[in-house]
C-alpha cells in the first residue's frame, strides 16, 4: 500500500462509504481499490474516481500524468496484507510460495485462520501455517457453481424418420 497517497484517499472511501482495501502506485497509474458489505455500485465507484481525482489536483502531486483506477476487488483479488487475508477467511485460495521457502511451491485450500503474519489453510492434506514472508503471490479462487450436467437429448436417437436418414447418410 502507498503510504503517502493512503492517508489522502482513506478519508474520501470513508465519506463515499466504503473501505480502502489495496492502493498500488506505478510511474503512470494509481490503482485504488474499495469495498464495503454487499459490494460496491458503479455509481460509488464513479463518485470516488472524481473525488479523488479533484483531491490529487488540489494537491499538485507533480508526478505529472497519470492513470487513476478505481474499482471494487472483484471476485479473484490479490491478497498481500494479514488484513486482506482476514478478510477472506471462509474463502477459497491459490498461493505461490516463494523458492525454497518450504516442501510446498503451491498451496491450494480454504484460509480457516489469520494470526498476525501467519495464515492456517486447510487443505486437501489438512491444515497448514504459512508465513505470510514465504509468500510470492496469493488470490482468492472463484469457485463457479455445479458441474453442468449432460444435456439430455444426448445420447437419444433422432426423433423423425428423416433425421434418421440424414445420420445415416439417406434421403
Amino acid at each position: 500500500m502507498d503510504v503517502a497517497l493512503a492517508p489522502v484517499i482513506t478519508p474520501l472511501c470513508a465519506d463515499a462509504g466504503v473501505e480502502l482495501i489495496d492502493l498500488d502506485r506505478s510511474a503512470q497509474i494509481v490503482r485504488v481499490t474499495v469495498d464495503r458489505d454487499g459490494g460496491v455500485d458503479l455509481d460509488t465507484i464513479g463518485r470516488l474516481t472524481r473525488a479523488i481525482s479533484d483531491r490529487f489536483d488540489e494537491l499538485d502531486l507533480g508526478s505529472g500524468r497519470y492513470t487513476l483506477e478505481v474499482s471494487s476487488p472483484g471476485v479473484e483479488r490479490r491478497l498481500r496484507t494479514a488484513a486482506h487475508f482476514a478478510r477472506a477467511i471462509t474463502e477459497t485460495v491459490t498461493i505461490k510460495m516463494l523458492p525454497d521457502r518450504g516442501p510446498l511451491r503451491r498451496i491450494d485450500g480454504v484460509i480457516t485462520a489469520v494470526d498476525g503474519e501467519t495464515v492456517t489453510v486447510a487443505t486437501e492434506s489438512g491444515p497448514l501455517a504459512v508465513d505470510l514472508s514465504d509468500i510470492d503471490r496469493a488470490r482468492t479462487v472463484f469457485e463457479w457453481g455445479a458441474t453442468p450436467q449432460p444435456s439430455p437429448s444426448k445420447g437419444k436417437k433422432p426423433s423423425s424418420s428423416k433425421q434418421a436418414q440424414q445420420k445415416a447418410g439417406t434421403k
